[in-house]
C-alpha cells in the first residue's frame, strides 16, 4: 500500500455506536503527534484531494453519510408556539439525541433566526453540503409547506418535515391495524379531523394514499368546518373542503367511524363519543391534554379503539417510531429524497411489526404482563429493539424500487445484522439459535411452570415454534397463570404430586430404584422422591417421555443438579461435566468455562472442559479460538495453579493440534490482539480474535461472567451444561424470561444433536 493510500485509509471516519453518547469516532489512533498529523495537517490533504476529484468521495472520507441536520426557526415549538430560535435549541438537541439513541445517526442542531421563507431556504441550501439529510422541525404553517417543498426540489439529499410526516406515518400504521380490529375497510369509513395544520394535512393525505375516500373526510379548524365557500383556505386544504354544512364538530361526529384530533385538549365530550359508529376509532393526539381524556373515553365506550400522544396510555402515537428509522434507511442507500413510497413502506412495516410476538424485554420495559395485538396494542412501543431491523430495510428497499437510491443494498441479511450492531443489539447468534431450534422443535419439560416468568418463557417458545413445552407444577396454579397471560394451546400439564399421575410415578420409581437399589435406595423411597419435580422431570427425559429439561429458576444450582447427575449421568465417553456461559459483549460473543460445576479442576479436567466448550462454540456456528487463562504468561510462574494450565495446553497441542488454543495467558493479553501479537508472536493465538476463555477454577470463571453481566450489562446465555447423557440445562437462580427462552433453544438443539448421534450409533454400515 502506498503512503498516500495509507493516509487516505487512516482518514476514513464512521460513526460507532456508543450507548448514551453522541460522537464520531475515527477508525485509527489519535493519541500521538504522528496520529494527529495523519488526522489533520499534513495528512488530511489526501482525502481533500480525492473529494475535489469527485464530490461523491465525501461520503467515503467523511462523516457526511451518517450526519443529519435538525433545523428549526422556533416558530412552532411543541405546545409553546413561536418562542424563537434560541429557546427552541433544547428541543432540537433532544431531537438529536433521539436520532442517536434509536438509529445511531449523528446530528447537528441548527437554529435559524429568520421567519422569511426565502432566507430560510437559502440558509439551508448553503450548509447542505455538510449533511447526509435534513430534518425540518417546529416550523409554523403555512411556511413549513413551502420550505419543505422548495428544499425537496432543490437539494439532492433526503429532506423531511417530521412534524407533518412523522405523525402521519405513525398514525397511518395505527389506523390500518385499528381498522383491521374493527372489521372496517378503509375505503368506506368516514373520518372526522379536528385540526387542519401541517400534521393534520399530512395525515389525511397519507390516509387517502392508503385508500380512504377524500369525500369521506371532514376537517375542522379553529374557525369551523373546511367548507368550499371559505376564502381563507390553502390549496392543500381546499381539496378536502366539503359542500356540506355542519353546525359544529359534534354534528359531524354522528355515525363517524374515525376521529383524528390534532388540535386542543378536552374538545370532545362523552355525548359526542356516544354518537359515533360501532367500534369507533379515536386518535386524540393533542398534547399534553388530548381532545378527550383516555380514561373518560374508555369508560364511555367499551368498544372504542383509542390512541393518544401520551406515553402513560396504550397506543402512543410517537414520532420516534418513524423519523430515526426512516432517515436510517434513506442514508444507508444514499437516497436523494424521502418520497411517498418510502413513507408508505414505513407505515406497512410498523403495522406489520405490531402483529408479531412482542419480546419479553419490551413487556418488562413497559410494565406489561404480555403485550399482544389488539385494541390496546395497535402500534409498536418505541423501545422495541426490532424496529431498527424492520423499518430501515423497508424504507431502503422502497427507495431502491422507486429509483431514488444511489447506493443500493445487495445483502439484506448482512444489512440487518449491521443495523443491530449499530445499537449494540447484535443478536445474530441468538437469532441463529432460535431459527435452528424451530427447524425441529423438541418436547421440553419446564419443571417450574407454576412460576409466572417460567410460564411466560414456555408461552414464547410455544408461540414461536421453538419447542413443545411440557408444564410441571400445580395444575390449578398453572391454569390460573395461563389465563392471566392468555396462554392458549394444546399444552401438556403434569402435577407430579397429584393422584392422576400415580401410575406414571410408580413406573418412574421402579426405573429409579433399579438404577439406585445398590446405593441405599428402597422402592418406597424411590416412590416418595418421584413426587419431587426435578426427579420427576429428569426421569421424563431419562425414559423418553420428554426430549429435554429446563429447571433452576427458583432453586439453587446444587439442589437442582443432584437429581440430574443421579438419573441422567454422563454422556458416552465423557469423564466430567462442566458448564459454559455465552456473553454477548461489545467485541462479540465470548464463551466462558467452567462457570458452575468444577471448583478446582485438574490439568486433565481443563483439557476436557476445553474440548467440550469447543464443541459448543461450533454449535453456535463459530470457530473456537481459546485462551487458557491464568495470572501467568507462558511459564512466568512455577506455581501449581499456573502449571496445571500449562500442562493442559501441552496436552491439547499434542492430542488436538487442530484446535486454536494456547496459554497459560493473562486475560488482557488474550483479549488484546495487538498486544498479544507484539509480545508473544509465537503463540497459536497470534493473529486470531479470541472468543473463548477457559478459567483455572470455578471462582474466577463465575466471578468474571457475573461481573460482565452486571458492569457491562452483557446478555448471557447459560450456563450451558456439557457432558451430560441427555439434554438437561439448569438455569441460574432468578433467570430472566429471555434467558430462559434462549436456554430452551439450546436444549432443543442439544436434543437434535443427541438424536443424530443416536441414529449414527445404531446405523449399521453395509459391507
Amino acid at each position: 500500500m502506498s503512503k498516500q493510500s495509507k493516509r487516505r485509509e487512516a482518514l476514513v471516519y464512521h460513526a460507532k455506536p456508543t450507548p448514551g453518547k453522541i460522537q464520531v469516532v475515527p477508525t485509527k489512533k489519535y493519541a500521538t503527534q504522528r496520529d494527529l498529523s495523519l488526522a489533520y495537517s499534513p495528512g488530511v490533504a489526501e482525502p481533500c484531494l480525492e473529494i475535489a476529484k469527485d464530490k461523491k468521495n465525501v461520503y467515503k472520507y467523511t462523516a457526511k453519510g451518517n450526519l443529519v441536520a435538525v433545523i428549526s426557526n422556533g416558530t412552532a415549538v411543541l405546545g409553546l408556539g413561536n418562542i424563537g430560535p434560541e429557546a427552541s435549541k433544547p428541543v432540537m438537541e433532544g431531537k438529536g439525541l433521539l436520532f442517536k439513541i434509536f438509529a445511531d445517526i449523528d446530528v447537528f442542531d441548527i437554529e435559524v433566526d429568520t421567519e422569511n421563507i426565502e432566507e430560510f431556504v437559502q440558509t439551508v441550501k448553503m450548509i447542505a453540503p455538510t449533511f447526509g439529510g435534513i430534518n425540518l422541525e417546529d416550523i409554523k404553517a403555512p411556511e413549513a409547506f413551502e420550505i419543505e417543498r422548495r428544499l425537496k426540489e432543490e437539494l439532492d439529499i433526503p429532506v423531511m418535515h417530521d412534524d407533518q410526516h412523522g405523525t402521519a406515518i405513525i398514525s397511518s400504521a395505527a389506523l390500518l391495524n385499528a381498522l383491521e380490529i374493527a372489521g372496517k375497510p378503509i375505503e368506506t369509513v368516514s373520518i372526522v379531523v379536528s385540526g387542519a395544520g401541517s400534521a393534520a394535512m399530512a395525515c389525511v393525505n397519507l390516509y387517502v394514499a392508503l385508500g380512504a375516500h377524500p369525500d369521506h373526510i371532514i376537517l375542522f379548524d379553529s374557525k369551523g368546518v373546511l367548507h368550499k365557500d371559505r376564502d381563507d383556505l390553502l390549496d392543500s386544504q381546499l381539496k378536502y373542503a366539503t359542500t356540506k354544512v355542519y353546525a359544529d364538530l359534534a354534528e359531524a361526529m354522528v355515525n363517524a367511524d374515525v376521529f383524528l384530533g390534532l388540535s386542543v385538549g378536552n374538545l370532545v365530550s362523552p355525548e359526542m363519543l356516544k354518537t359515533m359508529a360501532e367500534n369507533p376509532i379515536v386518535f386524540a393526539m393533542a398534547n399534553p391534554d388530548p381532545e378527550i381524556e383516555y380514561d373518560l373515553a374508555i369508560k364511555t365506550r367499551d368498544d372504542i379503539i383509542m390512541a393518544t400522544g401520551r406515553s402513560d396510555h396504550p397506543n402512543q402515537v410517537n414520532n420516534v417510531l418513524g423519523f430515526p428509522f426512516i432517515f436510517r434507511g434513506a442514508l444507508d442507500v444514499r437516497a436523494t429524497k424521502i418520497n411517498e413510497e418510502m413513507k408508505m413502506a414505513a407505515v406497512v412495516a410498523l403495522a406489520k411489526l405490531a402483529k408479531e410476538p412482542v419480546p419479553e424485554q419490551v413487556n418488562i420495559a413497559y410494565g406489561e404482563t404480555r403485550l399482544t395485538f389488539g385494541k390496546d396494542y395497535i402500534i409498536p412501543k418505541p423501545f422495541d429493539p426490532r424496529l431498527i431491523a424492520e423499518v430501515p430495510p423497508a424504507v431502503a428497499k422502497a427507495a431502491m424500487d422507486s429509483g431514488v437510491a444511489t447506493e443500493p443494498i445487495e445483502d439484506w441479511e448482512k444489512y440487518k445484522d449491521e443495523l443491530l450492531e449499530r445499537l449494540g443489539s447484535d443478536n445474530k447468534i441468538v437469532r441463529l439459535l432460535l431459527n435452528r431450534a424451530k427447524l425441529n422443535p423438541k418436547r421440553v419439560v419446564f419443571a417450574e411452570a407454576d412460576q409466572l416468568d417460567v410460564l411466560k418463557a414456555a408461552q414464547i417458545v410455544f408461540d414461536e415454534g421453538i419447542a413443545i413445552p411440557i408444564l410441571l407444577g400445580r395444575r390449578d396454579r398453572i391454569l390460573e397463570l395461563m389465563e392471566e397471560i392468555e396462554f392458549e394451546g394444546d399444552i401438556q400439564i403434569i402435577d407430579p404430586k397429584s393422584d392422576e399421575e400415580e401410575a406414571r410415578k410408580n413406573r418412574y420409581a421402579k426405573v429409579y430404584w433399579g438404577q439406585r437399589k445398590r446405593k441405599g435406595v428402597t422402592l418406597y423411597s424411590a416412590e416418595k422422591i418421584m413426587r419431587e419435580r426435578n426427579y420427576f422431570a429428569a426421569m421424563m427425559v431419562n425414559v423418553g417421555d420428554a426430549d429435554a429439561l429446563i429447571s433452576g429458576y427458583s432453586r439453587s444450582y446444587p439442589i437442582v443438579v443432584k437429581p440430574m447427575l443421579e438419573l441422567i449421568g454422563l454422556a458416552p465417553g465423557s469423564t466430567r461435566i462442566a458448564t459454559t456461559n455465552v456473553m454477548m459483549t461489545r467485541r462479540g460473543p465470548m464463551f466462558l468455562s467452567d462457570t458452575s460445576i468444577n471448583i478446582n479442576p485438574s490439568a486433565h479436567d481443563l483439557t476436557r472442559i476445553a474440548q467440550m466448550t469447543a464443541k459448543v462454540v461450533k454449535m453456535f456456528g463459530m470457530e473456537p479460538v481459546m485462551a487458557m487463562t491464568s495470572y501467568s504468561n507462558f511459564g512466568s510462574s512455577k506455581n501449581q495453579t499456573a502449571v496445571k494450565v500449562r500442562e493442559a495446553v501441552e496436552y491439547l497441542h499434542k492430542r488436538h493440534p487442530d484446535l486454536i488454543v494456547d496459554g497459560e495467558l493473562q486475560t488482557d493479553f488474550a483479549l488484546n490482539k495487538e498486544m498479544l501479537q507484539d509480545t508473544f508472536p509465537f503463540s497459536k493465538l497470534a493473529g486470531h480474535k479470541v472468543n473463548t476463555l477457559i478459567f483455572p477454577n470455578l471462582e474466577s470463571a463465575n466471578i468474571t461472567y457475573k461481573l460482565l453481566k452486571e458492569l457491562n450489562k452483557a446478555e448471557s446465555i447459560g450456563p450451558i451444561m456439557m457432558g451430560m447423557k441427555k439434554p438437561v440445562h439448569i438455569l441460574q437462580l432468578g433467570a430472566s424470561v429471555d434467558e430462559m427462552v434462549n436456554m430452551t433453544a439450546i436444549a432443543v438443539i442439544d436434543a437434535q444433536q443427541k438424536e443424530k448421534q443416536e441414529v449414527r450409533r445404531h446405523t449399521v454400515l453395509p459391507n
